[in-house]
């Protein structure tokens, strides 16, 4: 429900008004990779502006990273429950997903033994997701490295989505970038800096890698948007843009505390405490699909909820709610689906 800090609004505005509304190169202006590498990557090793490809947001920078490396009859390990993307873009490419289980027993952490089972000599690479979509939950350092040793013994890549990585309340988030360098990482700043409408992100990864997929973006989009690269290139690192995000992500602590405790008081429902993110994945003990579930309480308490099964096999018998909204509306919404739960 956040609008992107005004400065953002400002630059953009300016960014056009200055002339920025011709094609620029697929790669991305050159000064924002510059300022990429060195604002949001250099932290994690020798990453420059070679190593980033401007894309339309991170959705696309996934699909680019999936596209250019998957073969035919690849195999891809995604987590399950997991983002909606990471199947079917694996499936474009040809490739086969292969899921590896989030319980909420254990936090919604992967176990490691799993993924040692999984891997087979078709494995391309694995996705990761932390701060995690829908989950909440977020990597330890032991299975981020345990994953970069998996990656390393078994020659596969690391796809790791960290989009969320600033909303961070429990803990430190630990990315793939301090463990390993088979990572290829598509990052949006949709999230960071509330925009999601303006579909912007990039894709870090190997110089090698980031210029065979500019042909595909090339063939996809032919360049990011003049304007918005612009107003970006202006507001990175500003402080006051700083001081409007730490304040978003403190706001989104106070959100996730209240949600935690409503929903822990709730019968019917176990409930694991995000570390991240702004969602929140409770699990029911009733015998009804998520899907079924979804729709009574949206019929019954006009509360809109995601049902578990959409984020695959192993969301069943959860549910999804994001708490990217104002406090008065997850006051209400949690008072109706209390309501629910007490009266099934």
């Amino acid at each position: 429900d956040f609008q992107p800090p005004p400065k953002a609004i400002e630059a953009l505005a300016r960014a056009a008004n200055e002339g920025w509304n011709k094609y620029t190169s697929t790669y991305g202006i050159p000064e924002l990779r510059e300022k990429i590498a060195e604002y949001f990557l250099s932290k994690y090793g020798d990453y420059t502006m070679d190593n980033v490809l401007i894309t339309i947001g991170g959705s696309h920078a996934l699909y680019i990273a999936i596209m250019s490396l998957v073969d035919k009859g690849d195999e891809v390990l995604i987590p399950d429950p997991g983002f909606v993307l990471y199947a079917p873009h694996v499936m474009l490419a040809e490739g086969k997903p292969v899921y590896y289980t989030l319980k909420i027993e254990n936090d919604f952490r992967p176990d490691i033994e799993e993924l040692k089972q999984l891997v087979s000599k078709k494995t391309r690479a694995i996705i990761v997701n932390s701060p995690n979509n829908p989950t909440g939950g977020m990597l330890e350092e032991e299975d981020v490295k345990a994953i970069a040793d998996l990656a390393e013994d078994y020659d596969f890549y690391i796809i790791s989505d960290e989009v969320y990585n600033v909303f961070v309340y429990e803990g430190r988030h630990v990315s793939f970038l301090e463990h390993s360098d088979r990572v290829l990482y598509p990052m949006s700043f949709s999230k960071v800096y509330a925009m999601t409408g303006w579909r912007i992100g990039f894709l870090a990864a190997p110089k090698e890698f980031i210029d065979q997929a500019m042909k595909l973006a090339y063939y996809t989009i032919a360049c990011p948007s003049a304007p918005i690269q612009k107003a970006l290139l202006d507001i990175i690192g500003d402080p006051e843009v700083e001081e409007y995000v730490r304040n978003m992500i403190s706001e989104f602590k106070r959100r996730r505390d209240y949600v935690f405790k409503r929903l822990s008081e709730i019968p019917h429902i176990t409930v694991s405490k995000p570390k991240g993110a702004f969602y929140v994945l409770p699990k029911y003990d009733l015998e009804i699909p998520s899907e079924e579930l979804a729709m009574r309480i949206l019929r019954e308490k006009d509360v809109a909820v995601t049902p578990g099964s959409a984020f695959g096999p192993h969301g069943e018998y959860h549910f999804r709610i994001s708490f990217a909204t104002s406090m008065k509306q997850l006051e209400i919404g949690l008072n109706r689906l209390e309501e629910f739960f007490f009266n099934i």
